[in-house]
């Protein structure tokens, strides 16, 4: 079956919506890990997130793979908001206070630079109550193909 959907590319966000809920209908990672789309458009991505009982390291705070794949989910949202398949480059990310069950995370992605296939992406994953707990820098590649009408795996 074929992901070809119709969209107004003059839209710049409708078609950041509709790439988003394409790759949201793919992405089996970020739907495991719980994660929810809370705003999507051209170069940026809100995402939240419930630290479940499962995701505790040895010290019964947030394991930072998990803040690690929010943040990535966030960046790969942005960076493919043009309906340009784009992949990660590079990444890091600093762990900036510990994140206990049941915080509600947003990670927020936003673009600071686009030159020909290469962006940069700064997110900042938040819990409501410490404020900024880690600081994510994503360096992006386009590649051949598009989101919508990706016959990329």
């Amino acid at each position: 079956m074929s992901d070809i959907v119709p969209i107004d590319a003059a839209d710049p966000l409708a078609l950041a919506k509709a790439v988003g809920g394409a790759m949201f209908g793919r992405d089996q990672a970020s739907q495991t890990l719980g994660v929810t789309i809370l705003d999507i458009g051209p170069g940026y991505a809100t995402l939240s997130m419930t630290v479940r009982p499962d995701m505790l390291n040895g010290h019964q705070t947030c394991h930072g793979g998990f803040l690690f794949a929010l943040a990535d989910s966030a960046f790969a949202f942005a960076c493919n908001s043009r309906n340009e398949a784009t992949v990660a480059a590079g990444c890091n990310i600093e762990y900036l206070r510990p994140v206990p069950v049941g915080t509600l995370l947003t990670a927020t992605a936003m673009e600071r630079s686009l030159a020909g296939r290469s962006g940069v992406y700064d997110v900042t994953l938040t819990d409501p109550e410490a404020g900024v707990v880690a600081l994510f820098r994503g360096k992006s590649a386009r590649v051949k193909g598009d989101v919508l009408n990706a016959s990329n795996p």
